[in-house]
C-alpha cells in the first residue's frame, strides 16, 4: 500500500516539477533574449546609438565585428599581462631553487 502510495506522489511530482520548470525556463529564455539589447545600448553614446538604430544589416554586422575585435584585443592584452606576472614568478622560483641546490 505504501508502494502505491510512493509511485503515486512521485508521478505527480514529476508532473508538477516538469511544468513549473518549463513555465520558469521559458520566462528565463524570455527575460535573457531582451536583456543583451539594453545591455548593448546602455554602453552607447547617443550618437552611436543613433548610427547604430539607422544603420543597415550589414553595417550593424560591420559595427558589430569591430566591437568583438576590439573585445579580443583587450583579452589578449589581459592574457599577455598574466603571462608576463606568471613568467616574473617562475623565474623567481627557478632563480631560487637553483641558488638552493649550490648550497
Amino acid at each position: 500500500m505504501s508502494q502505491s502510495n510512493f509511485t503515486g506522489g512521485f508521478i505527480a511530482g514529476a508532473f508538477v516539477g516538469g511544468v513549473l520548470g518549463g513555465i520558469v525556463g521559458v520566462l528565463a529564455s524570455n527575460r535573457l533574449r531582451q536583456k543583451p539589447a539594453e545591455d548593448t545600448f546602455s554602453q552607447l553614446s547617443e550618437d552611436e546609438r543613433q548610427r547604430f538604430e539607422n544603420a543597415t544589416t550589414e553595417e550593424r554586422m560591420e559595427i558589430a565585428r569591430r566591437g568583438l575585435e576590439d573585445k579580443i584585443s583587450q583579452l589578449n592584452m589581459a592574457i599577455e599581462d598574466v603571462r608576463v606576472q606568471m613568467g616574473s614568478v617562475d623565474n623567481g622560483h627557478s632563480i631560487n631553487n637553483f641558488a638552493d641546490s649550490e648550497n
